[in-house]
């Protein structure tokens, strides 16, 4: 079982001719995703990768393929209309790749978004990947994941990378990987995934990585604390960020105590997290642990 996304998920790829959108449809396809539409203004009518149709709209698309899930490779500044086309087809799940999406632009994004039953991962997100059902829904590289009962949920991208790369070098698969995104207003949030995962009864224990910036962890520990039913094995980046500078991300820039790793790290670790002081011993840590719980 996964979350979100699963071999009868059926993506369209916004901005789908473009360089990147392009590259990274053709590496979704090649891992196995059921990619069934493009949409590129002005291109309607065309084929992708010589089988994929393309359309003019997100609404054509998902007349004639039923698509329910988008894949947005469209550069930030046009970022907001092409969620807004999406949720307006009725798209169930929006994956926003962009990086530099104007806050406002998001907020205006999620207001909209609101009872329509249209969900958003991202911005500024590699989207997720659900390696048992050989469907990858964003930029990460497919060949690191394999199939398996760790669920992954992350700020960061490249993190993600690393965790998932221990773990498969350790023999531990994945359920689901997701990146949440690192922006500091995104629309789907740690406790979302993890209620998520809480649920799927082929997830055993879920990886948390978070970093400076914002309250997402705090909340996400709250939520551990009180409902989570699994073990969970987390890490904060940024526990030697000086205050108020941005450390990569958009959202990562510590503006005040409860903003830093050390208060993040402290809230998960009253949680009952097995909180790890290095990336490095990510998949170590995990591995005690599942043979602990075994």
């Amino acid at each position: 079982m996964s979350i979100l996304v699963n071999g009868d998920s059926r993506i369209l790829v916004q901005g789908v001719t473009g360089r990147e959108g392009s590259f990274h449809a053709a590496r979704c396809m090649e891992y196995g995703a059921n990619v069934v539409a493009g949409v590129t203004p002005g291109r309607g009518g065309s084929l992708f990768n010589d089988t994929v149709p393309v359309f003019n709209s997100v609404e054509q698309a998902v007349g004639e393929t039923g698509a329910n899930v988008s894949l947005l490779f469209v550069p930030a500044p046009f970022a907001q209309d092409a969620m807004l086309e999406a949720a307006e087809a009725g798209v169930e799940l929006i994956v926003c790749i962009a990086e530099g999406v104007p806050v406002l632009d998001t907020a205006r994004t999620l207001r909209y978004l609101e009872g329509r039953g249209s969900r958003l991962l991202g911005p500024n997100c590699p989207g997720l990947i659900s390696p048992g059902s050989r469907c990858k829904v964003g930029i990460m590289p497919g060949a690191i994941h394999m199939s398996g009962r760790v669920g992954v949920v992350s700020r960061s991208g490249t993190l993600t990378y690393e965790a998932v790369s221990q773990l498969t070098a350790l023999g531990l698969g994945q359920s689901t990987c997701v990146g949440i995104g690192g922006d500091p207003l995104i629309g789907t949030n740690f406790v979302d995934v993890l209620a998520m995962f809480n649920d799927d009864p082929e997830t055993d224990l879920v990886v948390l990585i978070g970093e400076i910036g914002g309250s997402m962890e705090q909340e996400a520990a709250q939520y551990i604390k009180e409902s989570f039913g699994k073990p969970i094995v987390s890490f904060i980046a940024g526990a030697t960020a000086p205050p108020g500078k941005r450390m990569g991300h958009a959202g990562a820039i510590i503006t005040g105590a409860d903003a830093a790793a050390e208060a993040k790290n402290r809230a998960l670790r009253d949680a009952g997290a097995a909180v790890v002081p290095s990336p490095a011993l990510i998949g170590a840590t995990v591995a005690e642990a599942m043979s602990g719980a075994s």
